[in-house]
């Protein structure tokens, strides 16, 4: 009788014993399961913050690599080494994007970064308006209304770029007004647009070529070009962008990279600035 009862007992206690063991499995199962949502909601936040801090970059980057030329216009009041046809480049690139996006509704960002680019070129335009109306002679004035070829984007008024874009847009619109639901030319718009915007570094690229020098041209900007079209082409792979945009940006690199070579062959002085 007596070890019957013990025996009970001791079944008993083991009874009681593998359920606090299992409680405490399920709570750590429970504790492990919570610390789980909780790490996938940081990462999750993490990625927002990064997200957005890479929109941000993408929005207000592209202006950044002209502040080093601006500054440097102002200082020198001289824009010989910079060519105002990289404004017109990006001008119409931007406003082309803008127009592809009424069509093909793309990431917003670059929405945005068309319009911030846009108002950085026009302060450009500005600011080598004034320079080169304080330094100009008194010689014939030249107006984009005069529709004279030979002064093509070398008009003595800011006003006249001004127009110039105005005209352009309003062409864009009624175009595309037109064409807007057939697929092709949507898609023919954002190649062209993006064209252009492959181009950007041209302009700078033939008119070193000419001079057979790079001073006055900002080395800094060109360096912010390449660091910016790295950025925004693993932006446009990672974002699974039109494939035109990332192209460009490939584009874009190599142009950087050929004016790099530039101010290492024409220019040796100025190594030091790279």
């Amino acid at each position: 009788m007596l070890v019957a009862y013990i025996f009970h007992a001791v079944y008993q206690a083991h009874l009681l014993f593998c359920c606090v063991q299992g409680s405490w499995d399920d709570g750590l199962s429970l504790l492990k399961m919570d610390m789980d949502v909780e790490m996938k909601e940081d990462l999750g936040r993490s990625w927002s913050l990064l997200s957005w801090v890479a929109s941000c970059v993408m929005v207000f980057g592209g202006m950044v690599p002209y502040i080093p030329q601006y500054l440097e216009i102002q200082r020198t009041s001289n824009t010989e080494g910079f060519s105002t046809r990289v404004c017109l480049v990006l001008l119409i690139a931007n406003i082309l994007r803008i127009f592809f996006w009424i069509g093909k509704q793309f990431e917003l960002t670059l929405l945005m970064q068309s319009v911030v680019m846009i108002a950085t070129m026009l302060a450009m335009l500005q600011l080598c308006c004034n320079v080169q109306g304080t330094n100009r002679v008194a010689t014939k004035q030249h107006h984009f209304t005069d529709l004279d070829l030979r002064y093509f984007w070398s008009w003595s008024r800011f006003e006249d770029y001004l127009l110039f874009c105005f005209v352009f847009m309003v062409f864009c619109a009624f175009v595309t007004f037109l064409f807007l639901d057939s697929t092709l030319f949507v898609e023919s718009l954002g190649s062209l647009a993006l064209l252009f915007e492959a181009m950007l570094g041209l302009p700078q690229l033939l008119q070193n070529f000419q001079n057979r020098s790079t001073r006055g041209m900002s080395v800094k900007m060109v360096l912010l070009w390449m660091a910016g079209d790295i950025f925004k082409t693993t932006y446009f792979i990672m974002n699974e962008s039109p494939v035109q945009f990332w192209v460009c940006g490939l584009v874009q690199i190599l142009v950087d990279v050929a004016i790099l070579l530039q101010v290492l062959y024409y220019d040796p002085e100025t190594r030091g600035k790279l």
